[in-house]
């Protein structure tokens, strides 16, 4: 589904993605969700106590390292996994947005990997993830254009529409039922711990969100 460009190959040898497929309803989280994600927002404000802490988690710091191969500066284009884990450290709390994507932020929380989550509907064609190249812009989810050049990103027919910092606004997930999801995780050190986590995004999916026709695969 997904084709990695010889670029970007290069320039990041380790870099994989953890891809899953599947149908959900797509509906404001459930009581029992948002009590799973308070509790485990004050694990990681007891867990990350320091900031400096979070620049020390091995997948941030890998996402950083991997910024900074491309050309982007990690520090002011913050990858979405470092830029939640210090809010929760600020004790700021993180928003909700619906079921699917709240599964999207418990996992990326966790771990410490970015995720992105789509609209599969609303990709076309083939998908290609690779470096964005000089002055590339999107408007992003709840933010205004963005400058996301010398990011690894994702690109379909119609343009780039997913990267590890913000997402685009054309692929974002709307509430309704049986919507076909895109999930995907940007690993940058290796594929070894991807099936754990998709497993993990997978029974998430099934408990909150009624998932079903899961497909799960690795691109390294």
């Amino acid at each position: 589904m997904i084709l990695k460009e010889d670029s970007l190959k290069t320039l990041l040898p380790q870099a994989a993605l953890g891809v899953l497929t599947c149908l959900a309803d797509v509906a404001e989280s459930s009581p029992e969700q948002q009590a799973a994600f308070d509790s485990l927002i004050k694990g990681l404000e007891q867990k990350y106590t320091d900031l400096a802490l979070i620049a020390q988690n091995p997948k941030v710091a890998a996402t950083r390292q991997a910024y900074k191969a491309l050309g982007k500066d990690p520090l002011k284009y913050r990858n979405s996994a470092e830029a939640m884990l210090r809010r929760i450290a600020k004790k700021n709390g993180l928003y909700r947005v619906n079921n699917v994507v709240d599964v999207n932020n418990m996992i990326s929380v966790e771990s410490g990997y970015s995720l992105g989550s789509y609209d599969l509907g609303a990709v076309k064609g083939k998908i290609v993830w690779k470096r964005t190249p000089d002055g590339e812009k999107y408007k992003g989810i709840g933010k205004d254009v963005l400058n996301i050049e010398h990011l690894p990103a994702l690109y379909d027919d119609e343009g780039v529409f997913g990267n590890p910092t913000s997402d685009s606004r054309r692929t974002m997930i709307n509430n309704g039922a049986g919507q076909r999801l895109l999930y995907v995780i940007y690993a940058f050190d290796g594929a070894g711990d991807l099936p754990f986590w998709l497993d993990k995004t997978e029974a998430l999916l099934v408990k909150f969100a009624n998932a079903d026709q899961i497909e799960k695969r690795i691109l390294s």
